[in-house]
């Protein structure tokens, strides 16, 4: 509910201070006084898009400050709480309009954006008049009206996730096809690839041992010469001479004139033992360097093999066969492709049939609902002398989407057998503001969270035509808060509160104020508005006629 309006230095105010109250809040006065100018300033700090200059001439800024009051459960709460922003039971928005065009907001004292401002204002007001295209004139939203009023949330939900289950088993049939696609397209190329990996077989660390083997049988060519002429002097000559020695040497031994051989004889057999090892190690050089000529060749050839597919492919030679793996799971994948598609398909159409099935229960509850919502709406035209009018809740089938299969408009015929169309296009301004207001009664409901304005929606009407407006209105503001700006005595005298907004000049400047009236200056307002400029006793006693009701 809207507690306080304060403006500053906005158009032709300098400066107003509103206290408003639950119920029916009534702002009355003569054409151009400045009424428009408070809804103007309201639609300011709330953030909505008006007037590009709003400063008062000749002052450096302008400024408003509007107060509500939130219940527990009031939505904006929890627009509060995602911006970061300061809750609470009251609410405080501030806007400021430099004179050079720069908006600065605050809720509760803490900067924020115009974003967050009309996100709020979406909680907090309700704007509804003949050229109002936010609220029931706007056909974008008559499917979330009649939603509400048919109680589909639940059914709305379902929809909205069936659709949101079809729509991902949709992108994984494409991401699947489209995966499919591409190996198909270098199907040859991965067959042959693997082929030819396959018939090479290489093996971890292959590359290293072929090119040492073949370096060593390319050196034995060249050194085994060497090492068999050694091992002959080796194997014939050092061992028959040091043998003959040694048996001299022993013969010798042992005899009274031993001259000492005992220590020459035991390096001699030490000789003999490291003679052999040599002999044993270069006989196993020897068998090393023993090599097939054809074994060199065989090995050249598998070496550059491995090294020429290694590059044909852009690897390393021991990536070979991780390369290889990765063609493999490729082949594998679109040998198997078509199946999984195949399943994700049967995934998808079941998708696709749960979410029509929803979509289809989803609309018939909403023509259930259109249909009470035009019977209801029919029941309030009649006392605002629209009997012979025709209101009508199309729905047409639209493009499947994750709020159903349904497109949904407001329609009226204002004579029976007159064509039907949108509101905005074939009602007159005093049809279309009882329209809306026959609409906003009945789709009011139980949520009072919101101050509804209504801008001269009794303009073109008067009599008693202008009393069910009144009534109405008073209907409506009594389980919450309703502004109306009138110029209907009928509307004005049902109010529960009422401010005259007027103009006076001072110091050679128009200012527009804004008054509570009570009494007496009530009375004389409500006459003003019957009889005009002259306010005669008969239209005071009029004004009284019309206060008791």
């Amino acid at each position: 509910m809207l507690r306080a309006l304060d403006i500053r230095d906005i158009l032709i105010i300098d400066h107003l201070e509103l206290n408003f109250q639950p119920g029916l809040n009534v702002l009355t006065g003569e054409t151009g006084a400045g009424k428009s100018i408070l809804l103007d300033s309201l639609g300011f700090v709330l953030g909505w898009r008006g007037r590009a200059e709003l400063v008062r001439q000749g002052a450096r800024q302008g400024e408003v400050l509007a107060e509500f009051e939130l219940g527990e459960d009031h939505p904006a709460h929890s627009i509060l709480e995602e911006a970061g922003l300061p809750g609470g039971d009251s609410l405080i928005l501030r806007r400021v309009n430099t004179a050079d065009g720069r908006k600065t907001a605050w809720v509760n004292d803490r900067r924020c954006s115009g974003e967050v401002l009309r996100a709020l204002s979406e909680t907090l007001v309700e704007l509804h008049g003949q050229h109002d295209d936010r609220g029931l004139l706007n056909p974008r939203g008559h499917m979330a009206l009649l939603d509400q009023y048919a109680v589909t949330q639940q059914l709305l939900a379902s929809v909205r996730a069936a659709w949101a289950a079809a729509a991902k088993a949709r992108k994984t049939v494409a991401a699947t096809r489209a995966a499919l696609d591409a190996v198909r397209a270098e199907e040859e190329f991965l067959r042959h690839a693997v082929a030819e990996l396959d018939k090479l077989d290489p093996q971890p660390g292959e590359d290293e041992t072929l090119d040492v083997r073949r370096r060593q049988m390319q050196a034995a060519e060249r050194i085994r010469g060497d090492i068999a002429r050694a091992h002959a002097l080796l194997s014939e000559g050092a061992e028959a001479a040091m043998g003959e020695a040694q048996r001299w040497l022993e013969g010798v031994s042992g005899r009274e004139d031993d001259t000492g051989l005992d220590e020459p004889l035991a390096a001699l057999s030490r000789a003999m033992i490291e003679l052999g090892d040599a002999q044993d190690g270069v006989e196993r050089v020897l068998d090393n360097l023993d090599f097939n000529p054809g074994e060199l060749e065989d090995c050249e050839e598998r070496l550059f093999a491995i090294r020429a597919l290694a590059r044909k492919h852009g690897v390393q030679a021991d990536e070979l066969g991780d390369y290889a793996e990765t063609l493999r799971a490729k082949l594998a994948a679109l040998d198997a492709g078509d199946q999984n598609l195949a399943d994700q398909e049967a995934a998808l159409k079941a998708a696709e049939d749960a979410y029509a099935q929803a979509a289809k229960q989803l609309g018939a509850v909403r023509r259930q609902g259109a249909a009470a919502l035009d019977k209801a709406v029919m029941a309030e035209l009649a006392p605002l002398k629209m009997e012979r009018a025709v209101f009508e809740t199309r729905i047409t089938t639209a493009e499947p989407g994750p709020d159903g299969t349904d497109a949904v408009a407001f329609t009226v015929a204002t004579n029976p057998g007159a064509p039907a169309g949108p509101l905005n296009k074939i009602a007159s301004g005093g049809e279309l503001s009882r329209f809306l207001l026959a609409l906003k009664v009945c789709l009011r409901g139980e949520d009072a969270s919101k101050t509804l304005i209504f801008d001269e929606i009794d303009r073109g009407v008067g009599g008693a035509t202008a009393d069910a407006v009144g009534r109405r209105l008073r209907s409506l503001a009594s389980a919450g808060q309703v502004l109306v700006v009138t110029h209907s005595p009928q509307v004005a005298a049902l109010g529960g509160h009422h401010w005259q907004v007027r103009k006076q000049v001072v110091d050679g400047m128009t200012l527009s104020q804004v008054v509570p009236l009570d009494g007496t200056e009530r009375v004389d307002e409500l006459a003003r508005m019957v009889s005009g400029d002259t306010i005669t006793n008969e239209a005071r006693a009029a004004a009284r006629a019309l206060l008791a009701g």
